[in-house]
């Protein structure tokens, strides 16, 4: 549970984003049979490439795109949406608040109790978590479990800090385009206005299928795994605080980057997606995106 908890927030922000981008096909809709994308400008002799990640997915998978695994080595930067910092990590920032969350007006008795041993030998304190990062996290969780079947027993790195280590291996320097700090409060303030009731509702559901190893909806992981991805270039974002204002303001930095590197970028597969997602915004910054089979 320790090696999960530590990376669990990087990946709470493209969790809601991917309730809008695995939606049925819409009649407009552009598919590609990829996650990864090249990227080249007429003025630039850079070479940059794209890749969008499903956060449950892990080592494994990545080192099953070979196409994808020589490509990074060919980039001289990598640019991740989250590094992570000594001191500055989820469980660093969560352990540093004062306030406490009074579980007991959110979780049944047995609820509680369940949470309470799964978090036992966790280095992060679930007192101080809020139930919107609970339920991401326990919403992942399953995902991981049930979708993907995978052990939790055993140590385990999500896609983008995989990638991110590869890159590291490889002395690739590594770019993140914005803070924990900031990924954590964005997470609590897009369900700011959640009643509690809601909360009570979706975390007894959640902690329900995770208890009894229930059947959930996996066509996220089942999309993902065989890269059936429906982009929906053409549809306009649902989310302005996860998606519109986070892809605007990255693009501040990728624009920077692009004209004096070979850039690996890695961010959750919904940014790549929808009128204002950064296939999109490369686009209209004058980029040609060229789809790269890596399977």
């Amino acid at each position: 549970m320790k090696q999960i908890l530590r990376h669990f927030v990087l990946f709470i922000i493209t969790i809601p984003c991917a309730f809008f981008a695995f939606g049925a096909p819409h009649k407009d809709s552009l598919h590609f049979s990829t996650v990864l994308f090249k990227i080249t400008n007429s003025t630039s002799q850079k070479v940059s490439y794209i890749f969008g990640t499903h956060h449950a997915f892990g080592p494994q998978f990545f080192d099953s795109l070979t196409n994808a695994n020589e490509l990074l080595s060919s980039c001289d930067l990598g640019i991740k949406e989250n590094i992570d910092m000594p001191g500055h990590l989820a469980e660093d920032i969560i352990n540093g608040r004062k306030e406490l969350t009074k579980w007991e007006k959110y979780l049944s008795k047995e609820n509680l109790q369940y949470i309470r041993e799964m978090f036992a030998n966790s280095p992060t304190d679930f007192h101080k978590m809020t139930p919107t990062e609970m339920y991401v996290f326990l919403a992942r969780y399953a995902k991981e479990k049930i979708c993907l079947q995978r052990d939790m027993s055993l140590a385990y790195l999500t896609l983008d800090t995989y990638i991110g280590t590869k890159a590291s291996q490889k002395n690739i320097p590594l770019l993140g385009l914005e803070t924990t700090e900031e990924q954590i409060k964005l997470i609590n303030e897009d369900v700011a206005q959640m009643p509690k009731k809601v909360h009570k509702k979706r975390l007894a559901k959640i902690i329900d299928i995770l208890k009894n190893n229930l059947q959930m909806n996996c066509d996220e992981t089942d999309w993902y795994r065989q890269m059936n991805i429906n982009y929906q270039l053409n549809q306009p974002c649902q989310n302005s605080l996860i998606l519109t204002n986070r892809n605007h303001k990255w693009m501040q930095t990728l624009s920077q980057q692009l004209k004096t590197n070979n850039c690996f970028i890695v961010v959750g597969l919904s940014h790549l997606m929808y009128q204002c997602g950064l296939l999109n915004q490369l686009k209209e910054s004058g980029y040609t995106i060229t789809p790269v089979p890596v399977k």
